[in-house]
């Protein structure tokens, strides 16, 4: 896609009110849709429906002082989802710290990513465990290039661009449109363009980093500077599920046969950056039902039932939701404080004597508090 013109309006294929878009200009990612079927769509909404149950439990955990810090994914649900379906079960995702769904869709449970955020682990899981689902980066864009760095290891390693999509393997690594302004994020698009790295930079522009709209951070579009690399890119519209998966299904395969693609998702987050964040001091209200107004969740809803969901099957679906987010609930309040020395855990993945060294040396240090004598 590199080299095209420059697009008014992001792919779309349902519309705001969930009824599905049938143009000539996006036929051939209606045909990609196709490969969903009416229950892959109604597995969709029910991550949809179990990341935003477990996201709006967690915010209350964290008001009640049971976490440190929580990061909202509300409104980002689509984007997210749509991404999950569209990586195929060889590849490895790179997340930034509100990926909750593709953790959640990779195997990780919710209560490795509430650890994370009340302080009880430092990593949180082994990728080889949840289905190369990486762990959380909390340092803005710094992912950009371990993402890049393992994709041209797999390059390297010949693991990809044999033509066989079911076996050549992706990478893909997920920021949001304030992390596109580190340089990190740069450094990951000119390496990624010079090998030929078999990687796709999905980007959910949510409009806001903290208090920065993207308008400041960038005058030219996202994904018409990914071009400039040398990138393959795409903008969609991030709140529409099935476009997200069809234009990252098309960018991933591409990218396995070294042609590295970027895709902007024209996202809004719905809550606060982070719990410690106020949304309130820098924009509207306005603004915010508008873009309530295009809920990825609401939207799926609709173009289910018009493909003959009933209701009673959605509603199962929020009643599953609401259990397994009262049952991380119950798990959260009744965990005790970790090990100090876990921190070591998921340094190497064998033994290793520097963190020998460094677990003794900790334990000596606790043991000089004793009993005050």
């Amino acid at each position: 896609m590199t080299g095209a013109a420059t697009a008014t309006e992001p792919i779309r294929l349902l519309d705001a009110e969930g009824a599905l878009v049938e143009t000539d200009a996006n036929a051939q990612w209606r045909e990609l849709a196709a490969q969903l079927t009416t229950d892959d769509r109604l597995a969709m909404h029910g991550e949809m429906v179990r990341t935003r149950a477990f996201d709006i439990e967690a915010g209350h955990l964290q008001r009640q002082g049971k976490l440190g810090l929580w990061v909202p994914s509300l409104g980002q649900e689509g984007a997210q989802v749509g991404a999950a379906w569209a990586a195929r079960k060889q590849d490895t995702l790179f997340p930034s710290y509100r990926e909750h769904l593709l953790a959640l869709h990779r195997g990780v449970e919710m209560r490795q990513i509430i650890d994370i955020f009340r302080g009880a682990s430092h990593g949180g899981w082994s990728p080889l465990e949840v289905r190369g689902m990486r762990i959380y980066s909390l340092v803005i864009a710094t992912h950009a290039l371990h993402s890049t760095g393992y994709a041209m290891g797999i390059r390297l390693d010949g693991a990809c661009g044999t033509g066989d999509e079911a076996v050549d393997e992706a990478v893909m690594a997920f920021y949001g449109d304030g992390a596109a302004s580190q340089g990190d994020a740069s450094e990951g698009l000119v390496f990624a363009a010079s090998y030929e790295a078999p990687i796709v930079f999905f980007v959910q522009n949510n409009k806001w980093a903290i208090s920065v709209p993207s308008s400041r951070q960038s005058r030219f579009p996202l994904h018409e500077r990914a071009r400039g690399f040398g990138l393959d890119a795409a903008w969609v519209d991030g709140n529409d599920p099935l476009a997200s998966f069809a234009v990252t299904r098309r960018m991933l395969d591409a990218a396995r046969q070294g042609r590295p693609g970027y895709v902007e998702a024209d996202t809004y987050r719905m809550g606060a950056h982070t719990t410690s964040d106020d949304p309130t001091r820098y924009r509207t209200s306005d603004e915010e039902e508008a873009w309530r107004r295009r809920d990825p969740i609401a939207r799926m809803a609709v173009h289910l039932r018009s493909l003959g969901v009933d209701d009673a099957a959605l509603a199962a679906q929020e009643q599953e939701a609401a259990e397994l987010a009262a049952d991380m609930r119950r798990q959260t309040l009744a965990a005790g404080t970790a090990a100090s020395d876990d921190i070591f855990d998921f340094v190497y993945a064998e033994p290793h004597p520097l963190m020998d060294e460094q677990r003794q040396a900790l334990a000596d240090f606790e043991a000089g508090f004793g009993s005050g004598s």
